[in-house]
């Protein structure tokens, strides 16, 4: 693969990635009305059923995370990608024309399996990385994340004034362009160097935590990957509600404010985590994280002004070096033709933080703010607070193998 055609290929996979995110951003300034359009109820009723929605979509993503990487350890990155893409689009499709909540239910389960690709988006990234060049690389999918992170919701809110269908059509739309480039720019990058057998053991996502936590110190790496993302999920599963309570801000408010963060991670990821690895190498910077991340937890408990809060959520996503420099970590313990499995696990992790998180921290939210209870609508981030002390101990804790 010559420079131009990496340079291409890379650029498809990072307008994937990004479309994930930007997908889901798309639909969920929607999903109230659409859920009420085609079930009726109140505003509660379609909150009960988008809870149930959202915890599927992130079930499928945990189950078929290690299958799907697996899948393209054996069969390639291209096919796995490419089929998805084209499931994703067609989900979309169906998801736009749906009339029952059980119609939307089961696009939730087929859009959780599709998006699983991004342990095989990932994949493709370590395929084509130098060693040296991982961590960077890794820090520009979290880039591509933070840009579908943003411009999503603000896409979403205005075709929403169309309807709530027309921002599902324009995701399909997105999909599907994406898949038509990819046909022509991506590249095979599993050799038989490298090919893997498929082994349905490996691919089962228990069992897959199993055969790698036998390498030396990747165990405990996933765990403090799945400990991190339970803390930081407190953003997108009570900033709404918090924002709300503590601040009065509108719904406006709340999309500038998690606007202004994506932003944050973009330039983050994308650019200032190499400057933070070159100076502070990989176990400093993963440490310097952690912190960050804690002291912004405290700091947004004890702010009072709204505008305050609003100037200090950009500076909040500093602390967002930890997940790319743990995947560069791992991905350099784990052999070439164990790439895929390895990102499909950790896809997996991130996944069973988003099934549990948002439930803990919302309810940690209504217990602090109801009448019969103590008040303290900062619940939430003191609970992040103390996983952050946690992800310290684990991380520093002593091992076989040092970090780093």
């Amino acid at each position: 693969m010559n420079t131009s055609q990496r340079k291409r290929a890379f650029m498809f996979i990072l307008i994937t990635l990004s479309l994930d995110a930007m997908g889901i951003g798309l639909i969920l300034p929607v999903m109230p009305d659409l859920i009420s359009e085609v079930n009726g109820g109140t505003i509660g009723d379609a909150a009960f059923w988008g809870g149930i929605l959202a915890t599927t979509f992130a079930v499928m993503q945990f189950i078929f995370g290690p299958i799907l990487g697996s899948l393209s350890d054996r069969y390639g990155r291209r096919p796995v990608l490419l089929i998805s893409l084209l499931a994703m689009t067609i989900d979309y499709i169906v998801m736009a024309v749906a009339g029952t909540i059980w119609l939307l239910f089961i696009t939730r389960v087929i859009g959780g399996i599709t998006a699983a690709t991004q342990s095989t988006a990932t994949a493709f990234i370590a395929d084509i990385s130098k060693p040296e060049e991982k961590f960077a690389n890794f820090g520009l999918v979290g880039a591509a994340y933070g840009l579908g992170f943003v411009l999503g919701p603000v896409i979403g809110g205005l075709l929403g004034e169309f309807g709530p269908r027309a921002p599902i059509y324009a995701a399909a739309l997105l999909g599907g362009l994406n898949l038509i480039f990819g046909y022509f720019v991506l590249p095979e990058t599993v050799t038989d160097r490298i090919r893997r057998p498929f082994v349905l053991r490996r691919a089962n996502p228990l069992a897959a935590f199993k055969s790698l936590g036998e390498l030396d110190g990747v165990r405990r790496l996933i765990f403090l990957v799945f400990l991190y993302e339970f803390a930081f999920i407190v953003y997108p599963a009570t900033w709404a509600y918090f924002t709300k309570e503590a601040y009065g801000w509108s719904p406006g408010m709340v999309g500038v404010s998690l606007a202004l963060f994506g932003i944050g991670m973009a330039i983050v990821q994308g650019g200032l985590i190499r400057i933070a690895l070159r100076h502070l190498g990989e176990r400093r910077t993963i440490v310097y994280g952690i912190w960050f991340n804690l002291a912004a937890f405290v700091v947004l408990t004890l702010i009072s002004n709204g505008w305050l809060a609003l100037a200090f959520i950009p500076l909040t996503s500093f602390g967002a070096v930890v997940t790319p420099t743990l995947q560069g970590l791992m991905s350099q313990r784990v052999g070439d033709d164990r790439q895929g499995e390895l990102q499909g696990v950790v896809s997996s992790a991130k996944s069973m933080a988003m099934i549990f998180s948002p439930l803990v921290m919302t309810q940690l939210f209504w217990a602090f703010t109801t009448e019969s209870g103590p008040y303290f609508p900062g619940a939430a981030f003191i609970l992040s607070a103390l996983i952050m002390i946690l992800c310290l101990l684990v991380f520093l804790g002593p091992t076989r193998q040092t970090a780093a």
